[in-house]
């Protein structure tokens, strides 16, 4: 199977809000979200596209794939509007999403095949939780040698409040059969060309049927904006986001993993580590699933110059479904490392703040590192192993600055 090659994917550009919801609205279409109400409401207006000052780096422009510059993470949320953007066709057409037209069917090994309104899914308890959504190609630019694919660097991930009603509670009205073992998910985004395969994946029954897997209809406590996946969209917090299907409009449970491309050959990486160029001689591939410990700089920034003196180093470090125990920073490249403060409260599945305040004594250039434990004991390596897709990357990361003399 042949998956088009995307030019752009090589070629960063970094624009203001305000340009990048221009290059939205005409390469896309203006954005709608579905409200409570069933009603359509932009979500792109020229108040939101004027107001503050974030950005977002383009790695792609068609579809539009953007990461978040990392010092947007001294915010515990990520805003929706700066949370990074990632799919593999770009958001359906709007009248796919319109009241009228939207529907969830949920089909396969169940005892009685259903189909829901937003409306319907609106009467089952609603749940609200904060968790970490990354793409697992965050990092690919930084394995060497380098795999094909969107370079993305440190931004392809974010934290936001996620609510919507318990997969499980679906499932169960619809009634899963013995033999379900895996659920699949269909969005109502399509490829340009009839050769390219649909996106479609599924995840083990055990996974779909825990508390907090979600099908969320708001980001943030607002309804979930179109191009993060209005209006319905899988979170599986703890795991990768190629599980978290948007544009859901198809819950499909079956006997056996989803076949096809996305799900056989895309987002597998190797059991045991293997060398690049070596192939994979007996190593079994198996899916992207949970996300690892990890940790970054989202101030100060690559590049700056600081006073001597106290410096306030500070970032977020995230372990899947697993507390982050400990932060160590380095202000000598990596040669001696020293305990960051973990601040607020810990949350499952969300991202915890650090800081360390560094005393800048010696003037000229270093680098600063940054290390994460989770509380199984599991350390964020100083680079992760080589795989072909360029996924899971969790090494150190490092930002160069300059002290002032």
């Amino acid at each position: 199977m042949v998956i088009p090659f995307h030019p752009e994917a090589s070629r960063m550009v970094t624009v203001s809000r305000r340009a990048w919801f221009t290059t939205l609205l005409k390469g896309v279409g203006a954005g709608i979200v579905l409200g409570r109400g069933g009603s359509i409401h932009q979500s792109v207006s020229e108040a939101e596209a004027a107001e503050g000052t974030g950005s977002l780096t383009v790695r792609v422009t068609r579809p539009f794939d953007a990461e978040t510059p990392v010092r947007e993470f001294t915010s515990w949320l990520t805003p929706n509007e700066r949370f990074f953007v990632r799919s593999h066709f770009g958001p359906p057409p709007a009248e796919a999403v319109q009241p009228e037209a939207w529907r969830l069917s949920v089909k396969g090994l169940v005892k009685e095949p259903l189909s829901f309104t937003l409306k319907d899914l609106q009467q089952f308890e609603p749940v609200s939780l904060t968790a970490v959504l990354q793409c697992s190609g965050n990092g690919r630019a930084h394995h060497r040698p380098k795999v094909p694919g969107v370079q993305w660097e440190r931004g392809a991930v974010g934290n936001a409040q996620w609510t919507g009603v318990r997969l499980r509670d679906v499932l169960e009205r619809a009634g899963v059969k013995p033999q379900g073992s895996q659920v699949q998910f269909q969005g109502a985004d399509r490829p340009a060309l009839p050769t390219v395969p649909l996106f479609t994946r599924s995840i083990p029954i055990a996974k779909a049927l825990h508390p907090d897997t979600l099908l969320a209809y708001e980001m943030n406590g607002r309804p979930l904006p179109l191009l993060h996946g209005a209006p319905l969209r899988v979170i599986t917090p703890g795991w990768m986001a190629e599980s978290c299907m948007k544009w859901l409009t198809e819950i499909t449970v079956r006997a056996d993993e989803t076949p096809g491309y996305y799900m056989q050959q895309a987002y597998r990486i190797p059991e045991t580590s293997i060398q690049p160029g070596s192939g994979l001689p007996g190593s079994v591939m198996v899916p992207v699933e949970q996300m690892p410990v990890k940790s970054l700089i989202a101030a100060p920034a690559e590049g700056d110059t600081l006073r001597k003196g106290p410096v306030t180093i500070q970032g977020v470090a995230w372990a899947g479904g697993v507390a982050v125990a400990q932060v160590e920073v380095s202000c000598d490249d990596g040669h001696t490392w020293e305990p960051a403060r973990l601040v607020g409260d810990e949350q499952p599945y969300a991202w915890r703040h650090w800081q360390y305040v560094w005393q800048a004594r010696q003037a000229g250039p270093t680098a600063i590192l940054c290390r994460a434990t989770d509380a199984r004991g599991d350390q964020q390596p100083a680079a992760s192993p080589w795989n072909p897709g360029g996924f899971l990357w969790s090494g150190w990361d490092r930002v160069a600055v300059t002290v002032a003399a």
